[in-house]
């Protein structure tokens, strides 16, 4: 094992350290107001609403040449995947309507 495998070792280290702390400190400080925790729900349960109805809108069709060796993909990751990009098109659209909205609302006032 040489240098770079260590340092590559430690950095998932740190990667992994820096999520916990970034998902956890939130939550700690949340607990002194716990109605900013309830606004935190509603949003990931309406993300989730979200990816359910992508989900089910989404196509399972897998071409040939994606069934075969490197890709090996199946009808249900196929869904699955288109489900993650419709997701990401409304959510995308979605910030685009509202920073074009929030410009146009302080244009006016």
């Amino acid at each position: 094992m040489d240098t770079y495998d260590i340092l590559l070792y430690g950095s998932y280290v740190l990667i992994g350290l820096g999520a916990v702390v970034a998902i956890l400190m939130p939550l700690i400080k949340s607990l002194d107001n716990p109605k900013s925790l309830l606004k935190t729900v509603v949003g990931i349960v309406g993300i989730v609403i979200l990816f359910f109805i992508a989900y089910s809108i989404s196509s399972n069709e897998v071409l040939p040449k994606f069934e075969a060796d490197p890709f090996n993909l199946t009808p249900a990751g196929s869904q699955l995947v288109g489900g993650m990009l419709i997701t990401t098109y409304i959510l995308a659209i979605f910030a685009l309507v509202s920073i074009v909205f929030t410009e146009l609302n302080k244009a006016i006032k």
